[in-house]
């Protein structure tokens, strides 16, 4: 096709375009930064141009999903289609005004129209049930933007979208890093383009997990189930996802500065010591003469060891308690150090109401911005542009809403107050200021607390890491080191 483009691509993005754009299913495994969304938005219009669909629908997750059709399509769909084109945001819970662009949008008409909907939503009845009458009435491409929102084959969103994939004429996954936990990641995000994908195991879970996994029946007191131990099986795995997928990675493609990792070492407090030192051994913990804590199961246990390292709890009678800690007197050390802006990463929302207290003491209110799950849509808007251009020197958020989908290249030091599990939260989270528009390196520093939980969680990530790599047929990394 002699297609013209809005904006210039990449050489990586043509590439992956020129390979992919026909292709009834594909995978766009590439990295936050390296410009996956504009690989969709191309691939939709030229596909459009071709007569082969009338309809571009994105699902992705909550903190994203707007930016597709604010951001990302008015950036780089060509005027010659996008204009006259309508693009509705759907919602479980429509405004009197989004119902009548709902049924403006289901009225027949010539010509291209494009929805975007929320991942979230298909947890519900009226998400599919939309989505359906959508497919039903169209030809359409249908992308699922950070698929790993939908790994779980057990998750009703998950089943929802296999479910009703079938109807697209073309379907397409992106993501950076579709392996987070482990290999069986893999397959309801390729299931979701089609049950052939995988040979065998495409259209079972179950034996795609006889396959790759290796599992050891276990026993807990009359209950017994299978475990999963090892993999194996990984290389071929990897071969199999090169038959329908695009593989780029940032320091493949773009001139991006460097990352820079290190940690600092924070001393528990007395009070801390004896804390986590109880909930670890008993799962409760004594607070004081009138509060008590208990852990009922692991997750909960594990929660509330890191809430401890943070210097707070949640006592059983609901109550917030403050630990004497460190780890705020060892942050401001490091924001003394830390030249131009910041961006200070906590999963706890405790943590960043602390911190922003902290710091606009010490350096005054305008130089800090948050971005958390009460943050509304405007004032996330206005912190991601003072933070950017304006005055602001210091971006605190939660990593689960602010990680992504947003670009924070002002920043040249990343801070992780309080870590997850999550591998994809993590790697998300770096990108918000690893991506293109960055010119300097990018500082990471981990706070860890030696010998405790902080350990174990970057250790974990690190192991998650070294797994994805084997089945992307990638080389280990120098992460976290």
């Amino acid at each position: 096709m002699n297609y013209l483009y809005k904006t210039k691509p990449y050489d990586h993005q043509r590439d992956v375009l020129e390979l992919s754009w026909d292709k009834i299913n594909w995978a766009f495994f590439m990295e936050m930064g390296t410009g996956k969304s504009k690989v969709a938005i191309d691939t939709a219009t030229m596909l459009y141009e071709k007569g082969e669909i009338d309809t571009f629908i994105v699902v992705a997750p909550k903190g994203v999903y707007r930016n597709w059709a604010r951001l990302e399509i008015p950036a780089h769909m060509p005027d010659r289609v996008a204009e006259g084109a309508p693009i509705l945001i759907w919602r479980p819970n429509p405004t009197k005004a989004l119902k009548k662009d709902m049924v403006d949008f289901m009225r027949p008409a010539e010509g291209f129209r494009m929805l975007v909907m929320n991942v979230e939503s298909f947890s519900t009845a009226k998400g599919p049930k939309f989505l359906e009458a959508v497919l039903r009435s169209s030809k359409a491409l249908l992308a699922v933007d950070e698929s790993t929102a939908i790994k779980s084959p057990k998750a009703s969103r998950t089943k929802a979208l296999i479910r009703l994939s079938k109807l697209a004429a073309y379907r397409r996954i992106l993501t950076g890093f579709p392996v987070t936990q482990s290999p069986m990641d893999l397959w309801a995000q390729c299931r979701f383009m089609s049950p052939d994908l995988l040979g065998d195991c495409g259209d079972n879970f179950f034996q795609f997990q006889y396959r790759y996994a290796v599992q050891q029946k276990r026993h807990v007191g009359s209950h017994s189930f299978n475990q999963i131990v090892g993999y194996r099986n990984l290389e071929e795995l990897s071969v199999l996802l090169k038959n329908f997928s695009s593989r780029v990675m940032k320091e493949e493609c773009l001139d991006l500065p460097s990352k820079i990792y290190t940690q600092r070492s924070v001393q528990m407090s007395p009070d801390q010591t004896r804390i986590y030192s109880e909930l670890k051994d008993y799962a409760l913990a004594h607070i004081d003469d009138h509060e008590f804590m208990t852990a009922t199961n692991v997750m909960t246990q594990l929660l509330r060891m890191q809430q401890v390292l943070s210097g707070h709890t949640k006592s059983d009678s609901g109550n917030i308690i403050e630990i004497k800690d460190n780890r705020l007197e060892e942050l401001l050390a490091c924001l003394d150090e830390a030249d131009g802006k910041v961006i200070i990463w906590s999963r706890f929302r405790y943590d960043i109401k602390r911190i922003e207290a902290a710091l606009t003491k010490k350096y005054g209110p305008k130089s800090v911005v948050t971005y958390f799950g009460d943050t509304t849509d405007d004032q996330r808007s206005e912190a991601i542009e003072r933070i950017q251009k304006g005055d602001a020197r210091f971006f605190i958020g939660n990593p689960q809403t602010g990680g992504y989908g947003i670009t924070l290249t002002a920043a040249t030091t990343v801070i992780y107050y309080a870590n997850s599990f999550d591998l994809a939260v993590r790697m998300q989270s770096e990108d918000r200021a690893h991506r293109i528009g960055q010119t300097e390196h990018v500082t990471y520093i981990d706070l860890i607390a030696e010998g405790t939980i902080d350990e174990q969680i970057v250790k974990s990530l690190r192991a998650k890491m070294d797994i994805a790599s084997v089945v992307m047929g990638e080389e280990l990394k120098e992460w976290l080191r």
